[in-house]
């Protein structure tokens, strides 16, 4: 009994200092909010990385006569530093564009639980003070009602990097008449989720999205038994699973999803790459701009010549202007048969020099193009210490 209240009285001790911590982390995106304040009248770089090399290099120091080696710290401050670096981009941008930042209405796939809602609560917690939830059986139906003014914005998968191209998104990118304002990266980590009355043993019968099954099937070919049941989202397979209330029956998702329908994990980390992300897009009616303080990309739908190395001939372009290209995607044109466009992501801000200068010199071997949005880039590249002391 001693030895219980003694463990009591040091996690009590535990969660008084997590508190503090907390306190102390909001402080810090408090002084984030001020310096990029001041960013806004002298119009400086959002990230000097050179400053933040050398704060982890102090950080490091600093922590090896605590106990506290070199890769624990790098690792918690450079997640602090994100933070502070996409604070700071959240409110440039809010400035440049004049975006209120009260409520906005979000279109997603799926109930809440879903990838796509976690996603959406993510990216409006950095950019608005609330949120106002617009659920979505299909794509289309996103796109739908951003498109008539129901929702402010669209929140979509685009790419895994377990299984690829998001097809379906890409194909309705083509028609619409909304713009990429926005992008978000979230670590996706499949799930078996079931009833607490039950175990894998059981299991015999499985509910998901067709994504989760592609960027699960090396766990489920070890299963061949088990039965697959395609859903519109993650979030209703995992509603239907707490509604079956059956002992046979589970469902892929999140585990965050799963507690929301009290579903118990069986099985962690399934997908075939350990690193699974999922890059989501954000969709709205007006095109943003992107100031040149905050990394931009650009993405353009490109339809070339059938002529012999007329792609070669558009990549060659962005080469000679110094344009990095982070993604090519084909897609087939509908009604052409045997006829490709292409989703071109790039590195650069769409009011640069070298930009306007490579859409002037693609314009001419080119049949068409398309920009379906100038965004701030979310993806914050950690800098790297000089050297890490253990």
């Amino acid at each position: 009994m001693e030895n219980s209240n003694n463990l009591l009285k040091v996690r009590e001790k535990i969660t008084l200092l997590d508190s503090e911590l907390l306190n102390l982390l909001a402080k810090r995106r408090g002084y984030a909010v001020e310096v990029a304040e001041t960013k806004i009248d002298d119009n400086r770089p959002i990230r000097d990385k050179e400053r933040e090399r050398q704060l982890l290099d102090i950080l490091i120091n600093k922590g090896k006569p605590l106990g506290l080696d070199g890769f624990y710290v790098t690792r918690l401050f450079q997640m602090i530093i994100e933070d502070s670096v996409l604070t700071q981009q959240a409110i440039l941008q809010q400035h440049l564009n004049l975006t209120p930042n009260d409520s906005a209405r979000f279109a997603f796939l799926g109930p809440k639980g879903s990838y796509s809602h976690i996603a959406a609560r993510q990216y409006s917690a950095r950019h608005f003070d609330q949120l106002v939830e617009c659920s979505c059986h299909k794509f289309q139906d996103i796109f739908s009602l951003v498109e008539s003014g129901q929702a402010d914005y669209g929140i979509l998968p685009i790419e895994n990097t377990s299984s690829g191209a998001i097809n379906d998104v890409y194909d309705l990118l083509q028609n619409t008449s909304l713009f990429i304002v926005g992008e978000i990266r979230l670590p996706i980590n499949h799930c078996l989720l079931a009833m607490g009355n039950t175990d894998l043993s059981k299991i015999d019968t499985i509910y998901s999205h067709p994504q989760p099954f592609q960027q699960c099937s090396q766990y489920l070919a070890q299963y061949p038994h088990l039965k697959i049941k395609y859903c519109d989202s993650t979030s209703t397979a995992m509603q239907m699973v707490a509604e079956l209330n059956l002992p046979n029956v589970a469902a892929l998702g999140s585990e965050a999803g799963g507690a929301l329908y009290d579903l118990k994990v069986l099985e962690h980390n399934l997908a075939n790459q350990q690193i699974n992300m999922t890059r989501f897009i954000v969709v709205a009616q007006q095109a943003i701009e992107v100031t040149e303080q905050v990394p931009a990309k650009t993405t353009l739908l490109v339809t070339t010549g059938q002529q012999a190395g007329a792609l070669v001939d558009a990549l060659i372009i962005l080469k000679n202007n110094k344009i990095i290209m982070s993604k090519l995607e084909s897609r087939p044109i509908n009604g052409k048969p045997w006829e490709e466009m292409f989703y071109v992501d790039v590195h650069a801000n769409l009011r640069s020099d070298n930009m306007q200068q490579a859409l002037k010199e693609l314009s001419t071997i080119t049949r068409s193009i398309k920009i379906l949005g100038c965004y701030p880039s979310e993806n914050i590249v950690p800098v790297e210490p000089e050297k890490i002391i253990p």
